[in-house]
Protein backbone atom coordinates (compact mmCIF):
# COMPACT_ATOMS: atom_id res chain seq x y z
CA UNK A 1 0.00 0.00 0.00
CA UNK A 2 1.28 3.82 -0.24
CA UNK A 3 1.86 5.43 2.62
CA UNK A 4 -0.67 8.53 2.50
CA UNK A 5 2.24 10.09 4.71
CA UNK A 6 4.39 9.77 1.38
CA UNK A 7 4.52 12.66 -0.86
CA UNK A 8 3.03 12.02 -4.21
CA UNK A 9 6.12 11.56 -7.10
CA UNK A 10 5.98 14.29 -8.79
CA UNK A 11 6.57 16.49 -5.60
CA UNK A 12 9.19 14.17 -4.77
CA UNK A 13 10.98 13.83 -7.88
CA UNK A 14 9.89 17.43 -9.56
CA UNK A 15 8.09 18.15 -12.42
CA UNK A 16 8.65 15.96 -15.92
CA UNK A 17 11.16 17.17 -17.79
CA UNK A 18 8.59 18.71 -19.97
CA UNK A 19 6.87 20.73 -17.90
CA UNK A 20 9.87 22.78 -16.11
CA UNK A 21 9.44 26.22 -15.88
CA UNK A 22 11.08 28.24 -18.49
CA UNK A 23 13.50 30.64 -17.51
CA UNK A 24 12.12 33.46 -19.32
CA UNK A 25 13.43 37.16 -19.85
CA UNK A 26 10.06 38.78 -18.69
CA UNK A 27 7.30 37.64 -16.36
CA UNK A 28 4.97 34.81 -17.10
CA UNK A 29 1.98 36.96 -17.80
CA UNK A 30 3.64 39.02 -21.08
CA UNK A 31 5.77 35.76 -21.94
CA UNK A 32 2.09 33.87 -22.36
CA UNK A 33 0.49 36.72 -24.18
CA UNK A 34 3.69 36.65 -26.43
CA UNK A 35 3.42 32.46 -26.78
CA UNK A 36 -0.04 33.36 -27.83
CA UNK A 37 0.45 35.74 -30.34
CA UNK A 38 2.91 33.32 -31.82
CA UNK A 39 0.26 30.92 -31.99
CA UNK A 40 -2.35 33.72 -33.85
CA UNK A 41 0.20 34.33 -36.34
CA UNK A 42 1.45 30.99 -37.19
CA UNK A 43 -2.25 30.10 -37.26
CA UNK A 44 -2.99 32.76 -39.93
CA UNK A 45 0.08 31.59 -42.22
CA UNK A 46 -0.90 27.72 -41.65
CA UNK A 47 -4.76 28.59 -43.38
CA UNK A 48 -3.00 30.81 -46.14
CA UNK A 49 -0.65 27.89 -47.06
CA UNK A 50 -3.55 25.61 -47.19
CA UNK A 51 -5.75 28.31 -48.97
CA UNK A 52 -2.83 28.97 -51.40
CA UNK A 53 -2.44 25.23 -52.34
CA UNK A 54 -6.61 24.88 -52.99
CA UNK A 55 -6.87 28.18 -55.25
CA UNK A 56 -3.48 26.47 -57.16
CA UNK A 57 -4.63 23.65 -57.97
CA UNK A 58 -8.02 24.81 -59.03
CA UNK A 59 -6.49 26.93 -61.53
CA UNK A 60 -4.07 24.74 -62.81
CA UNK A 61 -6.85 22.06 -63.25
CA UNK A 62 -10.41 23.57 -62.74
CA UNK A 63 -11.79 21.37 -60.55
CA UNK A 64 -11.94 22.88 -57.40
CA UNK A 65 -14.39 20.51 -55.56
CA UNK A 66 -12.13 17.71 -56.42
CA UNK A 67 -8.99 19.78 -55.37
CA UNK A 68 -10.38 21.07 -52.39
CA UNK A 69 -11.65 17.89 -51.28
CA UNK A 70 -8.01 16.11 -51.96
CA UNK A 71 -6.01 19.49 -49.99
CA UNK A 72 -8.46 19.35 -47.36
CA UNK A 73 -8.67 15.94 -46.86
CA UNK A 74 -4.68 15.20 -47.10
CA UNK A 75 -4.13 17.75 -44.88
CA UNK A 76 -6.44 17.28 -42.10
CA UNK A 77 -5.08 13.91 -42.09
CA UNK A 78 -1.35 14.76 -42.03
CA UNK A 79 -2.12 16.98 -38.86
CA UNK A 80 -3.26 14.37 -37.32
CA UNK A 81 0.23 12.54 -37.86
CA UNK A 82 2.48 15.42 -37.57
CA UNK A 83 0.62 15.95 -33.61
CA UNK A 84 1.48 12.16 -33.12
CA UNK A 85 5.32 12.45 -34.66
CA UNK A 86 5.80 15.66 -32.48
CA UNK A 87 4.83 13.85 -28.96
CA UNK A 88 8.94 12.87 -29.59
CA UNK A 89 10.48 16.43 -29.61
CA UNK A 90 8.32 17.71 -26.22
CA UNK A 91 11.46 17.27 -24.11
CA UNK A 92 12.49 19.97 -26.73
CA UNK A 93 9.88 21.75 -27.54
CA UNK A 94 11.64 24.94 -27.74
CA UNK A 95 14.45 24.09 -30.38
CA UNK A 96 11.46 22.14 -32.10
CA UNK A 97 9.32 24.46 -32.93
CA UNK A 98 11.88 26.99 -33.69
CA UNK A 99 13.07 24.50 -36.38
CA UNK A 100 9.56 23.34 -37.51
CA UNK A 101 8.46 26.87 -38.08
CA UNK A 102 11.68 27.42 -40.10
CA UNK A 103 10.80 24.26 -42.12
CA UNK A 104 6.70 25.55 -42.78
CA UNK A 105 8.26 28.64 -43.66
CA UNK A 106 10.65 27.20 -46.51
CA UNK A 107 7.86 24.63 -47.62
CA UNK A 108 4.72 26.65 -47.64
CA UNK A 109 6.42 29.85 -48.86
CA UNK A 110 8.14 28.26 -51.98
CA UNK A 111 4.62 25.46 -52.45
CA UNK A 112 3.41 28.31 -55.35
CA UNK A 113 6.40 28.73 -56.92
CA UNK A 114 7.16 24.93 -57.18
CA UNK A 115 3.50 23.73 -58.05
CA UNK A 116 3.40 26.39 -60.77
CA UNK A 117 6.48 25.25 -62.02
CA UNK A 118 5.60 21.45 -62.38
CA UNK A 119 2.22 22.73 -64.26
CA UNK A 120 4.53 24.97 -66.76
CA UNK A 121 6.88 22.63 -67.46
CA UNK A 122 6.16 18.95 -66.89
CA UNK A 123 2.68 19.51 -67.78
CA UNK A 124 0.58 18.10 -64.15
CA UNK A 125 0.68 19.17 -60.70
CA UNK A 126 -1.63 16.78 -58.99
CA UNK A 127 1.55 14.61 -57.26
CA UNK A 128 3.03 17.51 -56.44
CA UNK A 129 0.03 18.89 -54.62
CA UNK A 130 -0.48 15.94 -52.53
CA UNK A 131 3.29 15.88 -51.47
CA UNK A 132 2.94 19.70 -50.37
CA UNK A 133 -0.08 19.00 -48.84
CA UNK A 134 0.75 16.25 -46.57
CA UNK A 135 4.36 17.98 -45.86
CA UNK A 136 2.50 20.63 -44.86
CA UNK A 137 -0.02 19.25 -42.88
CA UNK A 138 2.29 17.73 -40.79
CA UNK A 139 4.26 20.48 -40.01
CA UNK A 140 1.28 22.42 -38.63
CA UNK A 141 -0.09 19.56 -36.94
CA UNK A 142 3.70 19.05 -35.03
CA UNK A 143 3.09 23.03 -33.82
CA UNK A 144 0.03 22.50 -31.66
CA UNK A 145 1.60 19.87 -29.05
CA UNK A 146 4.74 21.77 -28.88
CA UNK A 147 2.81 25.24 -28.51
CA UNK A 148 0.69 23.63 -25.88
CA UNK A 149 4.02 22.07 -23.65
CA UNK A 150 5.63 25.76 -24.36
CA UNK A 151 2.31 27.59 -22.76
CA UNK A 152 2.48 25.29 -19.74
CA UNK A 153 6.37 26.02 -19.21
CA UNK A 154 5.33 29.53 -19.15
CA UNK A 155 2.36 29.49 -16.50
CA UNK A 156 0.93 26.19 -15.21
CA UNK A 157 -2.81 26.15 -15.63
CA UNK A 158 -5.23 23.42 -15.94
CA UNK A 159 -5.29 21.91 -18.93
CA UNK A 160 -9.02 22.86 -20.00
CA UNK A 161 -7.65 26.31 -19.73
CA UNK A 162 -4.80 26.10 -21.64
CA UNK A 163 -6.25 24.20 -24.58
CA UNK A 164 -9.30 27.17 -24.41
CA UNK A 165 -6.49 29.89 -24.73
CA UNK A 166 -4.48 27.79 -27.45
CA UNK A 167 -7.11 27.05 -29.77
CA UNK A 168 -8.75 30.53 -29.48
CA UNK A 169 -5.41 31.56 -30.72
CA UNK A 170 -5.48 29.35 -33.06
CA UNK A 171 -8.85 29.94 -34.34
CA UNK A 172 -8.71 33.68 -34.94
CA UNK A 173 -5.09 33.84 -36.46
CA UNK A 174 -7.04 31.77 -39.06
CA UNK A 175 -9.79 33.74 -39.85
CA UNK A 176 -7.13 36.75 -39.98
CA UNK A 177 -5.64 34.65 -42.25
CA UNK A 178 -8.47 33.30 -44.72
CA UNK A 179 -9.68 37.01 -44.80
CA UNK A 180 -6.03 37.96 -45.47
CA UNK A 181 -5.57 35.36 -48.50
CA UNK A 182 -8.91 36.94 -51.08
CA UNK A 183 -8.79 40.57 -49.97
CA UNK A 184 -5.00 41.36 -49.39
CA UNK A 185 -2.60 39.66 -50.22
CA UNK A 186 -4.03 37.38 -53.63
CA UNK A 187 -5.31 40.78 -55.33
CA UNK A 188 -2.04 42.76 -53.80
CA UNK A 189 0.70 40.35 -53.90
CA UNK A 190 -0.28 37.67 -56.17
CA UNK A 191 -0.44 33.91 -55.92
CA UNK A 192 3.48 33.55 -55.60
CA UNK A 193 4.72 36.84 -53.91
CA UNK A 194 1.60 36.32 -51.32
CA UNK A 195 2.69 32.86 -50.36
CA UNK A 196 6.59 34.30 -49.86
CA UNK A 197 5.46 36.58 -47.87
CA UNK A 198 3.61 34.66 -45.94
CA UNK A 199 6.45 32.39 -45.59
CA UNK A 200 8.55 35.05 -44.17
CA UNK A 201 6.10 36.31 -41.67
CA UNK A 202 5.72 32.57 -40.09
CA UNK A 203 9.90 32.20 -40.50
CA UNK A 204 9.84 35.94 -38.44
CA UNK A 205 7.18 34.80 -36.19
CA UNK A 206 8.72 31.07 -35.30
CA UNK A 207 12.31 32.10 -35.12
CA UNK A 208 11.56 35.60 -32.84
CA UNK A 209 9.75 33.53 -30.06
CA UNK A 210 11.83 30.43 -29.45
CA UNK A 211 15.51 32.86 -29.96
CA UNK A 212 14.68 35.55 -27.59
CA UNK A 213 11.71 34.41 -25.09
CA UNK A 214 12.53 31.06 -24.90
CA UNK A 215 16.73 31.43 -25.36
CA UNK A 216 17.47 30.53 -22.30
CA UNK A 217 16.43 26.96 -22.56
CA UNK A 218 18.87 26.23 -25.88
CA UNK A 219 22.41 25.81 -25.34
CA UNK A 220 24.34 28.20 -27.24
CA UNK A 221 24.90 25.51 -29.96
CA UNK A 222 21.52 25.06 -30.90
CA UNK A 223 20.76 29.27 -30.64
CA UNK A 224 23.59 28.86 -33.20
CA UNK A 225 22.26 27.17 -35.48
CA UNK A 226 18.46 28.09 -35.15
CA UNK A 227 19.60 31.29 -36.19
CA UNK A 228 21.93 30.25 -38.87
CA UNK A 229 18.79 28.02 -40.06
CA UNK A 230 16.22 30.80 -39.74
CA UNK A 231 18.53 33.39 -41.46
CA UNK A 232 18.89 31.21 -44.39
CA UNK A 233 14.88 30.65 -44.82
CA UNK A 234 14.99 33.90 -44.61
CA UNK A 235 17.34 34.54 -47.47
CA UNK A 236 15.87 31.93 -50.02
CA UNK A 237 12.77 33.48 -49.17
CA UNK A 238 14.18 37.04 -50.28
CA UNK A 239 15.91 35.58 -53.29
CA UNK A 240 12.94 33.52 -54.46
CA UNK A 241 10.76 37.17 -54.37
CA UNK A 242 13.56 38.95 -56.73
CA UNK A 243 13.02 36.23 -58.82
CA UNK A 244 9.10 36.24 -59.04
CA UNK A 245 8.99 38.66 -62.14
CA UNK A 246 11.54 36.57 -64.43
CA UNK A 247 10.06 33.30 -62.79
CA UNK A 248 6.51 33.97 -63.96
CA UNK A 249 7.46 35.20 -67.52
CA UNK A 250 9.35 31.73 -67.95
CA UNK A 251 6.68 29.77 -66.75
CA UNK A 252 4.07 31.55 -68.90
CA UNK A 253 6.17 31.21 -72.02
CA UNK A 254 6.27 27.55 -71.16
CA UNK A 255 2.67 27.06 -70.72
CA UNK A 256 1.17 29.34 -73.56
CA UNK A 257 4.02 28.33 -75.85
CA UNK A 258 4.54 32.72 -76.55
CA UNK A 259 5.69 35.27 -74.70
CA UNK A 260 2.36 36.62 -72.73
CA UNK A 261 1.83 40.11 -74.32
CA UNK A 262 -1.02 40.88 -71.24
CA UNK A 263 -1.21 39.68 -68.06
CA UNK A 264 -3.94 41.22 -65.86
CA UNK A 265 -5.36 39.45 -62.33
CA UNK A 266 -8.89 41.12 -62.25
CA UNK A 267 -9.76 39.46 -59.19
CA UNK A 268 -12.05 36.94 -60.67
CA UNK A 269 -9.45 35.58 -62.75
CA UNK A 270 -5.79 35.62 -64.48
CA UNK A 271 -6.49 36.78 -67.54
CA UNK A 272 -3.53 36.40 -70.01
CA UNK A 273 -3.11 37.64 -73.88
CA UNK A 274 -0.53 35.53 -76.16
CA UNK A 275 -0.47 37.14 -79.92
CA UNK A 276 -2.59 39.31 -81.83
CA UNK A 277 -0.77 43.02 -81.45
CA UNK A 278 0.51 43.46 -84.97
CA UNK A 279 -1.63 44.76 -87.68
CA UNK A 280 -4.18 42.31 -88.58
CA UNK A 281 -2.68 40.08 -85.63
CA UNK A 282 -6.01 40.18 -84.10
CA UNK A 283 -7.99 38.46 -86.55
CA UNK A 284 -5.43 35.22 -86.61
CA UNK A 285 -2.87 36.41 -88.64
CA UNK A 286 0.51 37.03 -87.76
CA UNK A 287 2.84 39.76 -88.38
CA UNK A 288 5.70 40.77 -87.24
CA UNK A 289 5.89 41.63 -83.53
CA UNK A 290 2.46 40.24 -82.96
CA UNK A 291 3.93 36.83 -81.76
CA UNK A 292 1.49 34.59 -83.95
CA UNK A 293 -2.71 34.47 -84.10
CA UNK A 294 -4.69 36.02 -80.84
CA UNK A 295 -5.22 33.65 -77.82
CA UNK A 296 -6.85 34.51 -74.41
CA UNK A 297 -6.85 32.13 -71.56
CA UNK A 298 -8.30 32.83 -68.29
CA UNK A 299 -7.16 31.07 -64.36
CA UNK A 300 -4.76 29.34 -67.85
CA UNK A 301 -7.42 27.74 -69.63
CA UNK A 302 -7.75 28.31 -73.60
CA UNK A 303 -10.91 30.54 -74.43
CA UNK A 304 -10.11 32.21 -77.24
CA UNK A 305 -7.96 31.09 -80.11
CA UNK A 306 -7.83 33.49 -83.30
CA UNK A 307 -7.67 30.41 -85.40
CA UNK A 308 -11.26 29.31 -84.75
CA UNK A 309 -13.16 31.17 -82.67
CA UNK A 310 -14.85 32.13 -85.93
CA UNK A 311 -16.78 29.17 -86.77
CA UNK A 312 -17.36 28.37 -82.81
CA UNK A 313 -19.29 31.66 -82.15
CA UNK A 314 -21.25 31.68 -86.13
CA UNK A 315 -22.20 28.23 -85.06
CA UNK A 316 -23.29 29.24 -81.20
CA UNK A 317 -25.14 32.43 -82.47
CA UNK A 318 -26.57 32.28 -85.78
CA UNK A 319 -28.91 29.33 -85.65
CA UNK A 320 -30.96 31.02 -82.80
CA UNK A 321 -30.71 34.65 -84.40
CA UNK A 322 -31.85 33.68 -87.96
CA UNK A 323 -34.67 31.41 -86.58
CA UNK A 324 -37.17 33.85 -86.06
CA UNK A 325 -37.49 37.28 -84.53
CA UNK A 326 -34.27 38.76 -82.54
CA UNK A 327 -34.82 42.14 -81.74
CA UNK A 328 -33.57 41.86 -78.37
CA UNK A 329 -30.79 39.60 -77.67
CA UNK A 330 -28.91 38.56 -74.30
CA UNK A 331 -25.74 37.03 -74.32
CA UNK A 332 -24.93 35.46 -70.81
CA UNK A 333 -20.95 35.75 -70.77
CA UNK A 334 -19.32 36.80 -73.88
CA UNK A 335 -17.48 39.40 -72.08
CA UNK A 336 -14.53 39.76 -75.36
CA UNK A 337 -16.83 40.43 -77.72
CA UNK A 338 -16.83 37.93 -79.96
CA UNK A 339 -20.39 36.76 -79.79
CA UNK A 340 -21.63 40.10 -79.80
CA UNK A 341 -19.77 40.49 -83.15
CA UNK A 342 -21.69 37.69 -84.73
CA UNK A 343 -25.20 38.90 -83.05
CA UNK A 344 -24.69 42.60 -84.44
CA UNK A 345 -24.52 41.01 -88.19
CA UNK A 346 -28.21 40.87 -88.05
CA UNK A 347 -29.64 43.57 -89.17
CA UNK A 348 -33.16 43.51 -87.08
CA UNK A 349 -31.07 43.46 -83.73
CA UNK A 350 -32.51 46.74 -81.78
CA UNK A 351 -30.66 46.07 -78.18
CA UNK A 352 -27.77 43.46 -76.88
CA UNK A 353 -27.73 42.77 -73.17
CA UNK A 354 -23.69 41.75 -72.28
CA UNK A 355 -24.19 40.19 -68.98
CA UNK A 356 -20.25 39.37 -67.75
CA UNK A 357 -19.09 38.69 -64.52
CA UNK A 358 -15.41 39.95 -65.30
CA UNK A 359 -15.38 43.55 -66.17
CA UNK A 360 -11.47 43.28 -67.02
CA UNK A 361 -12.31 41.19 -69.24
CA UNK A 362 -14.85 43.50 -71.09
CA UNK A 363 -12.49 46.04 -70.78
CA UNK A 364 -10.02 44.16 -72.38
CA UNK A 365 -12.15 43.50 -75.44
CA UNK A 366 -12.75 47.56 -75.86
CA UNK A 367 -9.20 48.47 -75.02
CA UNK A 368 -6.66 46.05 -76.29
CA UNK A 369 -6.32 46.69 -80.67
CA UNK A 370 -6.24 43.01 -81.06
CA UNK A 371 -9.15 42.16 -79.50
CA UNK A 372 -10.93 44.63 -80.47
CA UNK A 373 -9.85 44.16 -84.03
CA UNK A 374 -10.88 40.85 -83.99
CA UNK A 375 -14.62 41.51 -82.12
CA UNK A 376 -14.95 44.63 -84.54
CA UNK A 377 -15.14 47.06 -81.99
CA UNK A 378 -18.87 45.08 -81.13
CA UNK A 379 -19.08 46.85 -77.56
CA UNK A 380 -18.94 50.10 -78.62
CA UNK A 381 -21.77 49.60 -80.97
CA UNK A 382 -24.46 51.77 -79.07
CA UNK A 383 -27.23 49.03 -79.51
CA UNK A 384 -24.77 46.81 -76.94
CA UNK A 385 -24.91 47.79 -73.12
CA UNK A 386 -22.69 45.73 -70.87
CA UNK A 387 -23.50 44.88 -67.18
CA UNK A 388 -21.42 43.41 -64.58
CA UNK A 389 -22.97 40.86 -63.03
CA UNK A 390 -22.97 36.51 -62.40
CA UNK A 391 -25.50 35.23 -64.71
CA UNK A 392 -27.84 33.55 -62.39
CA UNK A 393 -27.64 35.99 -60.15
CA UNK A 394 -28.50 38.66 -63.15
CA UNK A 395 -31.33 36.31 -64.52
CA UNK A 396 -32.88 35.20 -60.74
CA UNK A 397 -33.26 39.97 -60.59
CA UNK A 398 -34.72 40.18 -64.24
CA UNK A 399 -36.95 37.36 -63.28
CA UNK A 400 -37.98 39.04 -60.24
CA UNK A 401 -38.48 42.57 -62.29
CA UNK A 402 -40.31 40.96 -65.36
CA UNK A 403 -43.36 39.55 -62.62
CA UNK A 404 -45.15 36.81 -62.53
CA UNK A 405 -47.39 37.31 -65.19
CA UNK A 406 -44.09 37.83 -67.55
CA UNK A 407 -44.32 36.58 -71.09
CA UNK A 408 -40.13 36.84 -71.86
CA UNK A 409 -38.84 40.22 -73.41
CA UNK A 410 -36.43 38.48 -74.70
CA UNK A 411 -36.18 37.25 -78.72
CA UNK A 412 -32.91 35.38 -78.11
CA UNK A 413 -30.83 34.45 -75.17
CA UNK A 414 -27.09 33.04 -76.00
CA UNK A 415 -25.17 31.04 -73.04
CA UNK A 416 -21.51 31.40 -73.78
CA UNK A 417 -20.52 29.95 -70.25
CA UNK A 418 -17.57 28.46 -68.75
CA UNK A 419 -17.63 24.98 -69.07
CA UNK A 420 -20.31 22.91 -67.24
CA UNK A 421 -17.49 21.05 -65.36
CA UNK A 422 -16.04 23.29 -63.98
CA UNK A 423 -17.29 23.99 -60.57
CA UNK A 424 -17.87 27.95 -61.01
CA UNK A 425 -19.91 26.68 -64.27
CA UNK A 426 -22.26 23.76 -62.54
CA UNK A 427 -25.08 25.83 -61.58
CA UNK A 428 -25.27 27.90 -65.16
CA UNK A 429 -25.90 24.60 -66.80
CA UNK A 430 -28.69 23.64 -63.81
CA UNK A 431 -32.90 22.79 -63.40
CA UNK A 432 -32.95 25.96 -61.71
CA UNK A 433 -30.68 28.13 -64.41
CA UNK A 434 -32.75 27.63 -67.41
CA UNK A 435 -36.07 27.91 -65.45
CA UNK A 436 -34.98 31.41 -65.18
CA UNK A 437 -33.89 31.80 -68.96
CA UNK A 438 -37.27 29.90 -69.82
CA UNK A 439 -39.39 32.84 -68.18
CA UNK A 440 -37.43 35.53 -69.52
CA UNK A 441 -37.51 33.93 -72.94
CA UNK A 442 -40.17 34.86 -75.74
CA UNK A 443 -43.19 32.64 -76.24
CA UNK A 444 -41.59 32.39 -79.98
CA UNK A 445 -37.17 33.14 -78.34
CA UNK A 446 -34.95 30.66 -78.62
CA UNK A 447 -31.95 29.96 -76.43
CA UNK A 448 -28.31 29.12 -77.64
CA UNK A 449 -26.17 26.93 -75.26
CA UNK A 450 -22.72 26.10 -75.68
CA UNK A 451 -22.17 22.39 -74.13
CA UNK A 452 -19.52 20.16 -74.05
CA UNK A 453 -17.95 18.56 -76.95
CA UNK A 454 -20.30 15.79 -77.93
CA UNK A 455 -17.94 12.91 -78.86
CA UNK A 456 -15.27 13.34 -75.96
CA UNK A 457 -17.49 13.93 -73.30
CA UNK A 458 -20.52 12.51 -74.51
CA UNK A 459 -22.71 12.01 -71.26
CA UNK A 460 -21.71 16.09 -70.37
CA UNK A 461 -23.12 17.25 -73.29
CA UNK A 462 -26.54 15.07 -73.17
CA UNK A 463 -26.50 15.97 -69.64
CA UNK A 464 -27.01 19.29 -70.88
CA UNK A 465 -29.60 18.31 -73.21
CA UNK A 466 -31.87 16.28 -70.49
CA UNK A 467 -31.32 19.42 -68.34
CA UNK A 468 -32.85 21.81 -70.80
CA UNK A 469 -35.81 19.24 -71.47
CA UNK A 470 -36.42 19.17 -68.00
CA UNK A 471 -37.15 23.03 -67.44
CA UNK A 472 -39.53 22.66 -70.31
CA UNK A 473 -37.81 23.51 -73.28
CA UNK A 474 -37.73 21.52 -76.36
CA UNK A 475 -34.22 21.35 -77.66
CA UNK A 476 -32.19 20.43 -80.98
CA UNK A 477 -28.75 19.23 -80.42
CA UNK A 478 -25.93 19.52 -83.05
CA UNK A 479 -22.00 19.58 -83.21
CA UNK A 480 -20.08 22.04 -86.03
CA UNK A 481 -16.93 21.15 -86.96
CA UNK A 482 -13.90 22.82 -85.11
CA UNK A 483 -10.34 23.10 -86.46
CA UNK A 484 -8.23 19.65 -87.34
CA UNK A 485 -5.65 18.53 -84.87
CA UNK A 486 -2.81 17.73 -84.20
CA UNK A 487 -1.65 20.07 -81.60
CA UNK A 488 -2.30 19.98 -78.18
CA UNK A 489 -3.71 21.79 -75.68
CA UNK A 490 -4.75 22.12 -71.90
CA UNK A 491 -8.57 21.97 -71.05
CA UNK A 492 -10.59 24.56 -72.57
CA UNK A 493 -13.62 26.19 -70.80
CA UNK A 494 -16.25 27.50 -71.96
CA UNK A 495 -16.12 29.96 -74.79
CA UNK A 496 -13.03 29.32 -75.81
CA UNK A 497 -11.96 27.02 -79.39
CA UNK A 498 -9.99 24.16 -78.16
CA UNK A 499 -8.01 21.84 -80.24
CA UNK A 500 -8.04 18.15 -80.49
CA UNK A 501 -5.17 15.92 -80.21
CA UNK A 502 -6.18 14.29 -83.52
CA UNK A 503 -8.75 14.78 -86.64
CA UNK A 504 -11.84 16.89 -86.50
CA UNK A 505 -12.85 18.62 -82.85
CA UNK A 506 -17.01 19.21 -82.86
CA UNK A 507 -17.91 21.66 -80.49
CA UNK A 508 -21.58 20.95 -79.33
CA UNK A 509 -24.53 23.17 -78.86
CA UNK A 510 -28.13 22.93 -78.17
CA UNK A 511 -30.66 25.28 -80.02
CA UNK A 512 -33.82 25.40 -77.43
CA UNK A 513 -37.41 27.31 -77.10
CA UNK A 514 -40.90 26.61 -75.93
CA UNK A 515 -42.04 25.15 -79.03
CA UNK A 516 -40.14 22.59 -80.91
CA UNK A 517 -42.10 24.43 -83.99
CA UNK A 518 -39.74 27.56 -83.43
CA UNK A 519 -36.40 25.37 -83.48
CA UNK A 520 -37.14 23.97 -87.36
CA UNK A 521 -33.55 23.27 -89.19
CA UNK A 522 -34.61 21.26 -91.93
CA UNK A 523 -34.06 23.37 -95.07
CA UNK A 524 -37.84 21.77 -96.80
CA UNK A 525 -39.50 21.77 -94.26
CA UNK A 526 -40.90 25.60 -94.48
CA UNK A 527 -41.79 27.85 -97.12
CA UNK A 528 -38.58 30.05 -98.24
CA UNK A 529 -39.98 33.40 -96.89
CA UNK A 530 -40.10 31.63 -93.46
CA UNK A 531 -37.80 31.92 -90.31
CA UNK A 532 -35.89 28.88 -90.13
CA UNK A 533 -32.80 28.34 -87.92
CA UNK A 534 -30.44 27.18 -90.44
CA UNK A 535 -27.40 25.21 -88.96
CA UNK A 536 -23.89 26.54 -90.36
CA UNK A 537 -22.25 24.83 -93.07
CA UNK A 538 -20.64 21.52 -91.57
CA UNK A 539 -23.14 21.83 -88.61
CA UNK A 540 -25.43 18.66 -88.18
CA UNK A 541 -28.12 17.38 -85.82
CA UNK A 542 -27.56 14.84 -83.13
CA UNK A 543 -30.98 13.99 -81.88
CA UNK A 544 -30.20 10.22 -82.58
CA UNK A 545 -27.39 9.93 -81.11
CA UNK A 546 -29.26 10.99 -78.01
CA UNK A 547 -28.16 9.09 -74.58
CA UNK A 548 -31.67 8.11 -72.90
CA UNK A 549 -31.95 8.21 -69.14
CA UNK A 550 -29.85 10.81 -67.61
CA UNK A 551 -31.18 12.52 -64.98
CA UNK A 552 -31.05 16.68 -64.95
CA UNK A 553 -28.59 18.34 -63.05
CA UNK A 554 -29.62 20.74 -60.43
CA UNK A 555 -28.13 23.08 -58.02
CA UNK A 556 -28.54 20.36 -55.14
CA UNK A 557 -27.30 17.33 -57.22
CA UNK A 558 -24.86 18.57 -59.89
CA UNK A 559 -24.59 15.50 -62.46
CA UNK A 560 -21.43 17.27 -64.25
CA UNK A 561 -18.32 15.36 -63.48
Amino acid sequence: MIDPQEPAPTAAYGPPEVMRPARLPVRSGPGRLLVLAAVFVCAACGLVYELELVALASYLTGDSVTQSSVVLSVMVFAMGLGALLAKRLRCRAAVGFGAIEAGLALVGGCSAMALYACFAWFGQSRSVLVGFSLVIGVLIGAEVPLLMTLIQRVRQQDAGGAVADLFAADYVGALVGGLAFPFLLLPVLGQLTGALATGTVNAVAGGALVLWLFRRDLTRRARRRLLAVNALVLVLLAVAVLLVAPFERAARHAVYGSAARVVLQTGVQEVVMTGGAGPGGGAGHARKGSGGPLALYLDGRLEVSADDERGYHRALVHPAVAGGPHGRVVVLGGGDGLAVREVLRHRAVRSVTVVELDPGVSDLARTDPGLSALNRHALDDPRVRVVTADAFDWLRAASARCGRRCRGPYDVIVSDLPDPRMTAGTKLYSQEFYGLVARLLAPDGRLAVHAAAPEARPRVFWTVESTLRSAGLATVPYEAPGRRGGESARPVSGGGAGRAAAGTRYWGFILAGHHARDLDTAPSSRPPSAARAVLPDGARPLSGARIGGLPPSTLMHPRYG
